[in-house]
């Protein structure tokens, strides 16, 4: 996969229904590319499947938590890019002070998360990280009243 199908997968986990002209308009390539290379994709088995996601979907993943990440150099646009890519990468927050970046990240088992803990400390500009899981999850009753009267 090169730049562009990484980019491309990136746009369809936003939105899987995305129209190819909207596809080729935001990756700034012919409406003929994209669907070439999204057949090509869903030959090779790289995107098995298009599915709706759910507001209860973030919170069906058992294994969850927060990783830290520091950046080296001025890398950040490009581990975010690599981070969005990852099906696991739930959220990707920039912040200031030590660490650069805060992802949340969701996994049906243990080894899953491990898995992708490596990926990301292998991506190119990750300098260090440290990462905390969830053991418990109490959600407050004012950020559920909240979403509920935006409903």
């Amino acid at each position: 996969m090169d730049d562009i199908d990484q980019k491309l997968i990136a746009l369809l986990r936003r939105n899987a229904r995305a129209s190819i002209s909207e596809l080729a308009q935001t990756l700034d390539v012919t409406r003929t590319t994209v669907r070439t290379r999204l057949d090509k994709l869903i030959e090779t088995g790289e995107i098995l499947g298009f599915t709706a996601v759910l507001k209860g979907d973030a919170y069906d993943l058992p294994v969850r938590g927060v990783m830290l990440i520091e950046i080296e150099g001025k890398g950040t646009e490009t581990v975010i890019a690599h981070l969005d890519a990852l099906p696991e990468v739930q959220t990707i927050h920039t912040t200031n002070g030590r660490w650069d970046l805060i992802i949340e990240l969701g996994t049906h088992t243990l080894p899953d998360l491990d898995a992708v803990l490596r990926r990301i400390r292998l991506i190119s500009g990750v300098a260090t990280s440290e990462t905390s899981l969830y053991l418990a999850t109490k959600r407050s009753h004012r950020v559920l009243e909240a979403a509920l009267s935006r409903d």
